[in-house]
């Protein structure tokens, strides 16, 4: 998995996160995290250690946590624009929540390095 495979990763996970946050008032389960992560891998073809994978999860927490006071959509509808649906639950990069995000997921990986 190459640094911008992370980022998007990461990114998913994050928006993930906040998506939680923001339907249910509560942070995703590890265990959750884990399938979204293996379902993302999956659907992207990207092979990742164990290791990585949870070191992105783990993050994920860390920075949903940080982000969390950012504009966010609240409205079920606001929150599915963050997906390009026609293709499964794919990010829509064309959103800027979601650009916004992956740099801020992208910046946080390159100063872990």
């Amino acid at each position: 998995m190459d640094d911008e495979a992370k980022a998007e990763l990461l990114t998913f996970l994050v928006v993930g996160q906040l998506f939680a946050l923001a339907r249910s008032g509560a942070w995703l389960r590890t265990n959750h995290l884990i399938e979204s992560s293996l379902i993302w891998m999956s659907s992207n073809g990207v092979q990742c250690d164990w290791l990585d994978r949870a070191r992105l999860v783990s993050a994920s927490r860390e920075l949903a946590e940080r982000a969390s006071g950012w504009p966010f959509p609240k409205e079920e509808t606001d929150l599915l624009r963050l997906f390009n649906l026609k293709t499964g639950w794919f990010l829509d990069y064309r959103s800027d929540v979601v650009q916004r995000l992956h740099s801020f997921c992208a910046d946080h990986l390159a100063q872990r390095d």
